[in-house]
């Protein structure tokens, strides 16, 4: 298994609903985080894109400077970035961090975004545009060239002459839930990636993407996006994932799903279907709670368990194909450390965490500092 984690730059919380305990995204939190999950030894760690978060690739550069084996999941979004520029930036960020590049392509979840963005193509057109673009850009990557006329983009004479590390380039990962968005991901990408469905569901999916990419003469390799909430014991633990949703009253509910609802995404009505804003019907599956979903968009279901139990739940979906997991858990700092400490020891990593013993000591100066900054 391969585990990252998530940088909130758009700022974290502790509880969901409310400015209690709300950290702003400044560099020297974020840079925190970054060193913290470097040296727990997390794989990488997905940075969001969109209006309500700081610029990824930027901020992506400047932890790439504080951090030594971190790699960083950062959003190539195909309807902003033109094919030439991102596939430099890709290069430049690959050599500079001596490979630590992972890239999340992002075709958007909604007309409302592409309007706030001055995006001039139609959002029906997002994955023919992506599918044009990622034929592009990885011909930059792995040729250095490329000519190409397209219904949508076209290229004469594109050149990238400054090779990345990682061959043919680094890793595409890309998740899209609709018929289209499962066939561009299947011809393209090299990681698939989809939200905390249950395992039937995922299941399903999965099926899907390998059919479609047998089709292309392709394999694909599967990850998951989850949030996680684990303590000693399982009490303890929805003890703790529900004291994150405590502060939600109604309206803010209603709110949320009102514009959750309104995105034309898959992903995000296959999100919502599970718990249909009902606060009684939050387990979805064993030990896979939806409750993060009735405000968050995006990714809205959470493992919540003890050790063993996170454990067992992951290789449900680990027998699926599943061998990569992005974890997040509110405040992402301190979650960080309870995961790795927890559950880093139980697990078939492909990477090499230090032990809890010696993540102990960098936590206990966290905490520390945290409380001699709040007295």
């Amino acid at each position: 298994m391969r585990v990252l984690w998530f940088f909130p730059t758009g700022g974290d919380e502790r509880y969901l609903g409310t400015a209690v305990g709300r950290r702003a995204a400044t560099f020297e939190y974020l840079k925190q985080i970054a060193t913290a999950l470097d040296s727990l030894g997390y794989e990488g760690a997905l940075l969001p894109t969109g209006t309500g978060c700081e610029e990824a690739w930027v901020t992506a550069t400047a932890l790439m400077a504080v951090t030594q084996r971190l790699k960083f999941l950062v959003a190539m979004r195909p309807a902003v970035m033109t094919p030439a520029q991102a596939a430099r930036m890709a290069s430049t960020f690959d050599r500079l961090s001596a490979g630590r590049l992972l890239i999340n392509v992002v075709t958007g979840s909604g007309k409302e975004g592409y309007a706030a963005e001055g995006i001039p193509i139609d959002y029906a057109q997002r994955y023919a545009v992506t599918d044009e673009f990622l034929t592009i850009w990885r011909r930059l990557m792995e040729d250095g060239t490329a000519d190409f006329s397209g219904e949508h983009l076209q290229i004469h004479g594109g050149t990238n002459p400054f090779a990345p590390v990682q061959k043919p380039y680094p890793p595409l990962w890309f998740g899209g839930s609709s018929e289209e968005g499962i066939r561009v991901g299947a011809k393209h990408a090299d990681v698939y990636l989809t939200w905390g469905e249950p395992p039937a569901m995922v299941a399903e999916k999965i099926a899907q993407v390998k059919q479609k990419a047998a089709h292309f003469g392709r394999g694909v390799r599967f990850g998951i996006r989850l949030h996680v909430v684990v303590r000693e014991t399982e009490s303890a633990a929805w003890n703790a994932a529900n004291d994150l949703i405590k502060s939600l009253d109604a309206e803010t509910i209603t709110k949320a799903q009102a514009t959750m609802q309104s995105r034309d995404s898959e992903g995000q009505r296959r999100m919502m279907a599970l718990h249909k804003g009902n606060q009684d019907n939050l387990v979805v599956s064993p030990n896979l709670w939806a409750g993060l979903g009735l405000v968050r968009a995006g990714a809205g279901t959470a493992l919540v368990g003890s050790p063993q139990q996170i454990v067992d739940r992951m290789q449900e979906y680990a027998d699926l194909g599943i061998d990569t997991f992005i974890l997040s858990g509110y405040p992402h700092l301190e979650e960080a450390y309870t995961f790795a400490e927890l559950v880093f020891p139980l697990l078939p990593l492909a990477h090499n965490p230090q032990t809890a013993s010696q993540a102990a000591v960098p936590q206990a100066a966290f905490l520390a500092n945290h409380t001699a900054s709040r007295s």
